[in-house]
């Protein structure tokens, strides 16, 4: 049987996650994804995608103390970061120093603590080489802080608004796993021929950086750049949809109905109404485009999907675009490690045939 993309194609038996397009829904570890990061720190959830459980007291300060000491990057990393094109995609610069820990010492970690080391040091490897684009001196780590909030402050060096942090690691939490998608296969791919976890994870940083996995939610950008105001959410729409152009943010590949991580960020802006103006912005911004589109493209069923309000937070906290899929990445470094480690658990290699049409 041949599929082109092996759509439809059943490779993998998950426990994880798993994403129902049809139903809208999202699970980790069978738990609806709103439930299952309610109420949990970005280190909580990690746990839990990794264990199966919710961490302890004591398990989670630990986890807590691991990604803090591995925010400390290796010097051999420092300096290979420095020796890279700082004109070069951000995202090539990330594979290369991610690569970088190939070397005898680390690879001879536990697997599970090398997720953890990844993990820990990923925000630091992104912050460091923006700081080489930008031409400034790297911010330092702080050990006061948890693991969104100082993501946000090493990028720019200004304490980040509890506003910030939660909406930022909301969206972390989100988007840390969402089935087999194409970079988490490629990770399993690659663990299945009993290669090291570094390797994998670098397999699936290449596979994201594709425009048609982890691009950027910039249209969005553009779109509440020209919006505003809540005044002119109504003739910017209209202006676009006769002239037949794509509402950004609206209608998802998979979900047929709302996609289930955009409810979530939704309800986590409104819950931070008054506290940042592009949240504000965007509940407004949703609300209307909606009913628009509803009005103007009966039957059509475009949902708000999880992009739209991931760049209202992206555009709350001023990332710059270069920083988008980067970020994803931070976050989606859970899952691929995850589904890696639950590769090893009971491994056969990826042995895909092909079907010869040449003459």
């Amino acid at each position: 049987m041949f599929q082109k993309g092996l759509k439809g194609i059943t490779a993998v038996q998950t426990k994880i996650a798993s994403v129902d397009g049809d139903k809208g829904e999202l699970r980790y570890r069978g738990i609806q994804v709103k439930e299952a990061i309610s109420g949990k720190s970005f280190e909580e959830a990690a746990y839990f995608l990794w264990h199966n459980r919710n961490p302890s007291a004591q398990e989670l300060a630990g986890l807590q103390n691991a990604l803090m000491e591995y925010r400390k990057l290796p010097n051999h990393v420092i300096e290979t970061a420095k020796l890279l094109p700082p004109e070069a995609p951000l995202m090539d610069n990330l594979r290369t120093l991610i690569s970088a820990y190939s070397h005898k010492e680390f690879t001879q970690l536990p697997t599970g603590e090398q997720a953890i080391a990844l993990t820990g040091a990923f925000p630091v490897l992104i912050a460091l080489l923006f700081c080489l684009q930008e031409e400034k001196e790297m911010i330092q780590p702080r050990s006061d802080l948890g693991h969104t909030a100082n993501y946000l402050w090493m990028l720019n060096g200004r304490e980040p608004s509890e506003a910030q942090i939660e909406a930022l690691e909301t969206y972390l939490k989100l988007t840390m796993e969402h089935g087999m998608n194409a970079s988490t296969f490629a990770a399993r791919v690659t663990i299945s021929t009993e290669s090291d976890l570094v390797s994998a994870v670098t397999s699936a940083i290449g596979t994201m950086k594709g425009p048609l996995h982890g691009g950027a939610p910039s249209g969005v950008i553009d779109l509440l750049d020209e919006i505003q105001t809540p005044e002119r959410i109504e003739p910017v729409i209209l202006e676009k949809l006769a002239h037949g152009e794509k509402i950004m943010g609206f209608g998802h590949r998979i979900y047929r109905t709302e996609d289930p991580r955009s409810i979530v960020l939704r309800d986590k802006c409104l819950a931070l109404q008054g506290a940042d103006p592009w949240l504000d912005l965007a509940v407004a911004a949703e609300k209307e485009i909606v009913r628009l589109l509803n009005q103007h493209k009966p039957g059509r069923a475009l949902h708000t999907n999880v992009e739209f309000y991931a760049a209202a937070i992206m555009r709350s906290i001023a990332m710059p675009p270069a920083l988008f899929t980067p970020t994803f990445s931070a976050a989606r470094i859970v899952g691929w490690t995850a589904h890696a480690m639950e590769q090893q658990e009971d491994n056969v290699i990826f042995r895909p045939q092909s079907e010869y049409i040449g003459t």
